[in-house]
């Protein structure tokens, strides 16, 4: 897989993204980068949930097609996969050991090293922020037991569709499960079992990152479903943070995994965020119609983010089905 120094490049046939994968080396082992974009314009990187890579994880958003415009115009796409669930991936051997939390969040940081990246800012998507609890980490548990046994059997894809989706995609009112659904479960047979299980492993052994959210300045736009197993977390975490670096957009009747099931509900809100930041330029009108002047374009020394830009009343006016905090409190 190349030598301990860089990376080597995979050619990628079939796939629609029209990018090329990387595999680039670091101190806790290889790790799959697939690149989409021309390297000289702004970054966007990305990481998936366990049992998904890039294509099961951020195909609905990438392909809509305003989102589409908006990334791949002003953006250079960096997806990195989990170890072991990159396209085509075999089984980590046993003798390799699970990593933490913290090598995994080490290699993200000399990935981007690697290709001359640092980070500005941050868009979590239905994220965790404290150490399991009994009851997450007995059901994780019996997963990983049973994918140990079975592999990637009936009851573990079921369990995993249900952590990624509402239920209104997963049974609609015929009783059928939606497209997204049914993508997602082909998607889960390509799995190696092994291999998400260690990823499951690493998400039981995390750790409370609260008091570290205390102190975190950079500026931050969550996304979380109404119906994600992981809602209460998100909110958690915007209460810890800081307002005025952080924004939360909760959207209804959707999972964990917002950005197969409702991604049109994340443009207007990031494109606001990435206003802020020089790297997007919205359409002439859209200035006259909110009476601000256009972002600075360097994307080397970022505005800070206006009250306006990132208040919830902008975040949620412009689109449903999106709440926020101040919504729900009214």
């Amino acid at each position: 897989m190349g030598d301990s120094s860089g990376s080597v490049s995979v050619d990628v046939e079939m796939i629609p993204w029209g990018g090329q994968e990387h595999v680039v080396q670091t101190s806790h082992g290889p790790i799959s980068v697939f690149v989409c974009g021309d390297q000289e314009k702004p970054a966007l990187v990305t990481y998936s949930d366990v049992a998904l890579n890039y294509m099961s994880c951020f195909q609905g958003l990438f392909f809509f097609p305003e989102a589409a415009s908006l990334f791949f115009h002003n953006f250079c796409i960096y997806h990195i996969d989990a170890p072991g669930h990159e396209l085509g991936a075999a089984a980590i051997s046993s003798d390799i050991a699970i990593p933490s939390v913290d090598d995994l969040a080490e290699q993200v940081a000399e990935v981007l090293d690697y290709f001359g990246e640092r980070v500005l800012g941050l868009i979590l998507i239905s994220p965790l922020c404290k150490a399991p609890s009994w009851t997450e980490w007995f059901y994780n548990k019996v997963m990983t037991n049973l994918m140990y046994f079975y592999g990637m059997c009936g009851i573990v894809k079921e369990s995993l569709l249900q952590r990624y989706f509402s239920q209104e995609v997963r049974c609609n009112i015929q009783g059928l499960e939606s497209d997204i659904v049914q993508a997602c479960r082909r998607l889960l047979d390509e799995r190696q079992s092994s291999n998400v299980t260690r990823f499951m492993q690493v998400i039981s052994r995390r750790y409370d990152l609260t008091e570290g959210l205390k102190k975190l300045q950079c500026r931050t736009l969550i996304f979380v479903g109404e119906n994600s197993p992981f809602h209460s977390e998100a909110l958690h975490m915007c209460a810890k943070m800081d307002k005025k670096f952080n924004a939360l957009v909760e959207v209804q009747a959707c999972g964990s995994l917002v950005t197969e099931e409702q991604p049109h509900a994340m443009l207007i809100p990031i494109e606001y965020f990435l206003m802020g930041y020089g790297f997007y330029r919205p359409p002439p009108q859209l200035f006259c119609s909110y009476g601000s002047s256009p972002s600075p374009t360097s994307p080397l020394s970022p505005s800070c983010i206006s009250a306006e830009l990132l208040s919830p009343e902008s975040l949620g006016l412009k689109l449903k089905p999106i709440k926020t905090r101040v919504a729900m409190d009214d």
